[in-house]
């Protein structure tokens, strides 16, 4: 395992961390404690120092399993968790400094700890990041010593250019992947302008770009990839990376054409992802230990060539960017 330094916080954190949202069996299926920690375990002894998990994965079920798992380890691992989704409805009007210092308190209170590494805000309304008395309450509770540091989880680059325009916003958590490339325009020069860490999820789109999926593949009705393709339960952009689904499949297949070189498109996509400096770390997410395992041996998969590069740039250009690029 490679690490990386997570901007202004400092944190030395592993290329390929883990993401805790599907941690307890994932996709809809009731939360199972031995499974989160198996998987936390083996993450942890292959090298992960950094577990982002949130107040609402499974109800709160996720955030405490990180915590009492990495308790348990004599390793230094640091644990982002995330506020604001609790939010209902999910409207700029309803983050107010008291409802989200209070998600914070309830936050301490499940993973039982003094003070929380990472607080990130949780895809708020584009309108919260033009509240300066939002950004404010976290330098108080930093000053309280109930957080080390704030981050913020957008959806959108603008939201992204906003949040760090606060000086105590340390990292921004956004989706990058072979199929979100803006990122590495604009956003990306400024967050290393500014020593911002780049936290990076949904890299493998929903895990379309893993390869594995075909016209006949099903998903459950409590999996997102079913039930929110037209962005009807929350963001779009957080199922399949935006992509249409029909779509997606056609530039996987130009893609592992394109790459024969390589035998796994996931872990190309993942090793992809790091080929870009301004990223920190990758968060994906696992359902069971071996899949952990295969994210974190991405790392060692050989860097990409230039060829490669603009190839994977070129089936973005033509097939994918034309439907997504200005949307994010």
């Amino acid at each position: 395992m490679k690490y990386r330094t997570l901007g202004k916080t400092g944190y030395q954190v592993s290329e390929i961390s883990l993401g805790a949202w599907q941690i307890g069996g994932g996709w809809g299926k009731p939360f199972r404690d031995e499974t989160a920690e198996s998987i936390i375990n083996q993450a942890i002894d292959l090298g992960v120092t950094f577990i982002d998990t949130a107040d609402v994965y499974d109800g709160g079920k996720s955030e405490a399993a990180v915590a009492r798992a990495v308790k348990k380890r004599k390793v230094p691992i640091k644990i982002a968790t995330k506020c604001g989704r609790f939010v209902n409805p999910h409207v700029s009007a309803g983050y107010t400094p008291q409802a989200l210092r209070k998600f914070v308190e309830n936050s301490l209170q499940n993973t039982k700890l003094e003070t929380l590494d990472l607080i990130q805000l949780h895809c708020p309304p584009t309108e919260v990041y033009y509240r300066p008395e939002i950004f404010g309450l976290f330098e108080d509770l930093k000053k309280e010593g109930k957080i080390a540091h704030l981050g913020v989880s957008v959806e959108k680059v603008e939201e992204a250019l906003k949040a760090i325009e606060y000086p105590n916003v340390t990292t921004v958590q956004i989706i990058f992947n072979m199929f979100r490339q803006r990122p590495a325009q604009l956003f990306f020069a400024e967050a290393q302008k500014k020593n911002i860490g780049v936290i990076v999820r949904v890299p493998l789109a929903s895990g379309l770009l893993s390869g594995k999926y075909t016209p006949e593949t099903t998903f459950a009705a409590q999996d997102h990839r079913n039930f929110n393709r037209d962005g009807s339960s929350f963001d779009k952009g957080e199922t399949f990376g935006g992509v249409n689904y029909e779509l997606g499949l056609q530039a996987v297949e130009e893609l592992k054409k394109a790459l024969p070189g390589r035998e796994s498109l996931a872990a190309a996509a993942l090793r992809w992802i790091l080929m870009f400096d301004a990223v920190s770390c990758i968060i994906p997410g696992a359902s069971r230990p071996d899949q952990a395992q295969r994210n974190v041996q991405a790392a060692d998969e050989p860097p990409f060539t230039p060829a490669e590069m603009k190839v994977v740039g070129d089936i973005y250009e033509r097939l994918i960017k034309p439907v997504v690029h200005q949307l994010w």
